[in-house]
């Protein structure tokens, strides 16, 4: 079974930021670039052909012109990469199972999939809220029960 994350391109999110450094005159040279990366000329031309770098490249030139080099835009950058790092330790026999869930809570926490409370219902963790009015003398009952969903209302007003 293969253990490595799915690679849907040839480049990657560092290279599409260091082309951006350097095309916002504060990075590397394009030879320094080809270097580190361990790429060719040739495979630089063919990244530019693709819509996704030249994207990824614009999106990052315009958080280095908006924002400047900050920490936070490097250390996003060095944590994109990270991730295969932390990949490879997950599925490695050696790691302990410990520092295994650390990593996958830690990853869930950093992508924003973790299950938040619902502040509207004094941190209830229930999907739906259910009104039920029997009448103008009686008062309003509400159920609540912890069911993922969309909320869809309903009223006999229409």
């Amino acid at each position: 079974m293969d253990t490595l994350p799915l690679h849907h391109t040839k480049w990657s999110d560092r290279l599409a930021f260091d082309v951006a450094l350097t095309l916002e005159g504060s990075g590397e040279t394009l030879d320094e670039i080809k270097q580190r990366h361990r790429i060719t000329a040739a495979s630089l031309m063919t990244f530019t052909k693709d819509k996704v770098f030249l994207k990824k490249v614009e999106h990052y030139r315009g958080e280095i012109r908006d924002k400047g080099m900050t920490f936070k835009l490097k250390a996003r950058a060095q944590a994109e990469e990270l991730l295969t790092t932390s990949w490879g330790l997950i599925h490695s026999p050696e790691v302990s199972p410990a520092v295994k869930a650390d990593l996958i809570k830690s990853t869930v926490k950093w992508a924003g999939l973790e299950a938040k409370a619902d502040e509207g219902n004094g941190g209830a963790g229930g999907g739906v809220k259910i009104n039920i009015n029997f009448g103008n003398n009686t008062p309003p009952m509400t159920l609540t029960a912890e069911v993922e969903g969309d909320l869809i209302e309903h009223s006999d007003e229409l």
